[in-house]
C-alpha cells in the first residue's frame, strides 16, 4: 500500500521540514514582520488547530484556563518555528491582536439567486454612495476568489466582527476573529497577494459605517389598492412588508424574491405590473441603502424574468 508522503523526514539524523512546511513557515514569518499576530490553522483547513475549548483539558498552555487562538497568537520567530518544523500548519492571522480590521469580500455562493450582487460589486456600490474610490490597501485572493482587503484600526478603536452589516457577503473581521494569511491553501485553492503596500487607516466613512446605530425600520407602507383576488391582494401586502423589514445585507436578495413571486401573479393577470412597481419602490425606499435607480433595476429584473417563465399559464382577457 502506498504510503502518505510524511511532513518531515530525515538525514543523518536530523530532521527537515519538507518544501510545502518550509514555505508555509516563511510565509508565517513574513506576516509576523509586519507585526500581525498569526496561529496555525490546520493544514489545507480555515480551521484553527489544536483542541476546542469544549476539549480543552486544562493542561499545558491551557493550565490557567483555556488559551483562544487569539490568544495563542504571535509574533515571536523561534515559537513560529516549532510550531511550522512539526506540520505543515495553514496561517491564521489574528485580526485583532494585529492591529487590522479586513474587510472580507465573499463571492456569491451556489444556490443564491441569479442576479445576487457578489462581494466585490456591493462594496463598489458602497463606495459609490459613500462618494468615495475604492480603498487602495493590501489585498489577498481568497481560496474561493474572494478578497480581503486588509486596514490599520485607528487609534484608541477596538472594532470586533460584522457579518452583512456593510452589505451582503460583506464580513469584517477584528477583536475576537481571525482571516487565513497568504500562503495557506485548502481544497478549493489558494491564498495570494494581489496588492502588497502596506494596509492603509481604514477609512473614515467606513468607520462610521461600522460603528453607526443600526437604523430604526420604518413602518412599511400599505400597498396601492388593487382589484385584484383576495390571494392576490395578501400576497402584495406579504412581499411588502418582507422587503420593508429585510435587514443590511438581505434588503436586496428579499427584493428581488418578492419580484419574482408577484411577478407570476402579473402574469397571470391578478395584478398589473404598475401596482407590483409601485409597492415594491415604496417598500424598498422606505428602508434604503441603496439608489433607487439600484432598486428599480432589481424590481425591473424580477419582474421580467418571472413573468417570461410564467407566460404560459396567463389567463385569457
Amino acid at each position: 500500500m502506498t504510503q502518505p508522503t510524511p511532513a518531515r523526514r530525515e538525514l543523518d539524523g536530523l530532521p527537515l521540514i519538507d518544501l510545502p512546511g518550509l514555505d508555509l513557515l516563511a510565509h508565517a514569518v513574513a506576516a509576523a514582520e509586519h507585526g500581525w499576530h498569526v496561529f496555525p490553522l490546520r493544514p489545507r483547513d480555515k480551521r484553527p488547530a489544536g483542541h476546542a475549548q469544549a476539549r480543552c483539558p486544562g493542561t499545558g498552555r491551557c493550565v490557567s484556563g483555556h488559551r483562544t487562538p487569539e490568544q495563542r497568537a504571535t509574533t515571536d520567530p523561534d515559537l513560529l518555528a516549532a510550531a511550522w518544523t512539526h506540520a505543515p500548519y495553514n496561517i491564521g492571522i489574528a485580526t485583532g491582536p494585529s492591529g487590522l480590521l479586513v474587510v472580507d469580500l465573499d463571492t456569491v455562493k451556489a444556490g443564491e439567486q441569479e442576479g445576487t450582487p457578489d462581494g466585490v460589486t456591493t462594496f463598489e456600490a458602497l463606495c459609490e454612495r459613500a462618494g468615495k474610490p475604492v480603498p487602495t490597501t493590501y489585498r489577498v485572493r481568497t481560496a474561493r476568489s474572494g478578497m480581503h482587503l486588509y486596514f490599520t484600526q485607528p487609534d484608541g478603536a477596538r472594532l470586533g466582527n460584522t457579518a452583512g452589516r456593510l452589505g451582503k457577503h460583506i464580513d469584517t473581521r477584528g477583536w475576537g476573529g481571525y482571516v487565513v494569511a497568504p500562503g495557506s491553501s485548502t481544497a478549493d485553492g489558494s491564498y495570494e497577494v494581489l496588492d502588497s503596500r502596506p494596509p492603509a487607516p481604514l477609512p473614515g466613512w467606513l468607520l462610521d459605517a461600522l460603528t453607526a446605530r443600526p437604523k430604526a425600520v420604518q413602518a412599511p407602507p400599505a400597498p396601492l389598492t388593487t382589484r385584484g383576488t383576495r390571494y392576490a391582494v395578501a400576497a402584495l401586502r406579504g412581499e411588502v412588508d418582507n422587503v420593508a423589514h429585510a435587514g443590511d445585507g438581505t434588503r436586496n436578495a428579499t427584493l428581488l424574491r418578492a419580484a419574482r413571486a408577484l411577478g407570476r401573479l402579473v402574469a397571470s393577470g391578478d395584478l398589473t405590473r404598475q401596482e407590483v412597481e409601485q409597492a415594491l419602490r415604496r417598500a424598498a425606499a422606505s428602508n434604503a441603502t441603496e439608489s433607487q435607480r439600484y432598486y428599480d433595476d432589481v424590481i425591473r429584473r424580477g419582474l421580467d424574468w418571472s413573468i417570461a417563465h410564467n407566460a404560459g399559464g396567463s389567463r385569457a382577457a
